[in-house]
C-alpha cells in the first residue's frame, strides 16, 4: 500500500472501528416492570413518541389468535376507506389502528378496541392481549405499562365479509 492511500478492509455490518467500543442492547428486561432508569439518565433522556408505543402495542396485540381486527366504530370505517383507496394512498391497514396511548418520561398506559373472532374465550384472549403488549412495551420502549384496557367493540362472524361485499351496488332509488 502506498503513503497517502489506504485500503479498505471488509468488516461485518455493526462491527465496531479500531479503537471503539460497541454499545449493544441486552434482551434482558426485567418483564416486572421494576426501576426504569435506563430513560432518563445523567447523560440525557431518551422520549419515546406516543405513535411509537401505539404501534409496538398494536402489532403485539395482532400477534395472539383470536384477534381479527383492531378499531372501533369510525376508527375502523376510515381505515378500511384508506385501506380501498386507489394507487397505494391509503398505504394499508395502520398497525395502531385501534390503539390509543398516554406515555410519560417512564410510564405507559394503553387503551385498545378489539374485534375479536366467533368462537374465542374473550376473557382469555383479553389476558393474553394484555400481557403480550405489556412485555413487548416494556422490553422495545423500556417504559412501565402502568395499565391496559382492552374494549371488544365487535365479534366477527364467519362469512361476514363475504355477506357485505356480495350485496349489490345498485342504487335503491331510481
Amino acid at each position: 500500500m502506498t503513503e497517502g492511500k489506504t485500503q479498505a478492509t471488509e468488516r461485518p455490518a455493526g462491527a465496531s472501528l479500531p479503537g471503539q467500543t460497541r454499545r449493544t442492547v441486552s434482551g434482558q428486561g426485567s418483564a416486572s416492570g421494576g426501576d426504569r432508569s435506563d430513560l432518563v439518565t445523567p447523560n440525557g433522556r431518551t422520549k419515546i413518541a406516543d405513535a411509537v408505543v401505539a404501534k409496538v402495542a398494536g402489532m403485539a396485540a395482532r400477534e395472539i389468535g383470536g384477534v381479527h381486527d383492531m378499531g372501533a366504530g369510525v376508527s375502523r370505517t376510515i381505515g378500511s376507506v384508506k385501506e380501498r383507496l386507489p394507487g397505494g394512498m391509503g398505504g394499508g391497514q395502520s398497525s395502531s389502528q385501534g390503539v390509543s396511548v398516554q406515555v410519560g418520561e417512564r410510564q405507559a398506559a394503553i387503551d385498545i378496541d378489539l374485534i375479536v373472532e366467533y368462537g374465542a374465550s374473550i376473557p382469555e384472549l383479553a389476558a393474553a392481549v394484555r400481557d403480550n403488549v405489556i412485555e413487548e412495551v416494556e422490553h422495545m420502549c423500556g417504559l412501565d405499562v402502568v395499565e391496559v384496557n382492552i374494549d371488544v367493540a365487535d365479534i366477527h362472524l364467519p362469512g361476514e365479509e363475504a355477506r357485505e361485499d356480495s350485496q349489490p351496488s345498485e342504487p335503491r332509488v331510481r
